[in-house]
């Protein structure tokens, strides 16, 4: 056998990259050996199948977004943070050339629930992110940022939906009023912080 002649986080990003624009039923082998740049014979033999490379993608898109999440260590105040967080959802959403959105959402969207691998990725996606905002909001609350009587996890859970709640709110709202929707989200989230 001859070793890979290839960088794998390569392929995993490029092969996330088309999975994210066009969605696991629609992208086929073609698109993955132009998105890649691999052969199919490549592609076979490096990820058994469409479905192996596509959990590699996931994966690969959860090492992204826990490196998204660690931002939120950053020393700036709790609301500052958070804000940053949603904001950077929120530019997303109205950039002129709209991107693909959250590639676990979609994924959730399109397949969770009928593909045991595809909800265990996600789980884990999710399980990494609500635990760094778990843990942000855990060490506001023993700092005094955040009153008390809030339940940190509670509130980890509903930034949670926030987050992804932005996103179908802005693939799915006219341009004209996208802004103005999102960013009262975004301030109604942050007033369950008080």
């Amino acid at each position: 056998m001859r070793p890979k002649e290839f960088d794998e986080d390569a392929v995993a990003d490029a092969a996330m990259r088309v999975f994210w624009r066009r969605g696991y039923a629609a992208t086929s082998i073609q698109d993955l050996v132009d998105g890649t740049g691999l052969s199919r014979s490549s592609l076979y033999n490096a990820f058994d199948s469409k479905h192996g490379l596509y959990l590699l993608a996931l994966k690969r898109y959860g090492e992204v977004g826990a490196a998204n999440a660690a931002r939120l260590m950053a020393p700036e105040p709790l609301r500052e943070r958070l804000r940053a967080l949603l904001m950077r959802v929120v530019e997303d959403e109205l950039r002129e050339q709209a991107g693909p959105g959250c590639l676990a959402a979609n994924a959730a969207l399109e397949a969770a629930g009928r593909d045991a691998a595809v909800d265990a990725a996600l789980a884990e996606h999710f399980r990494q992110l609500e635990a760094a905002l778990l843990q942000t909001l855990t060490e506001a609350r023993d700092a005094g940022e955040l009153p008390a009587a809030r339940e940190p996890q509670a509130l980890a859970r509903f930034l949670m939906c926030t987050i992804q709640g932005l996103r179908v709110l802005g693939k799915g709202t006219a341009r004209q009023d996208r802004e103005a929707r999102l960013n009262d989200v975004v301030e109604v989230a942050l007033s369950c912080l008080a």
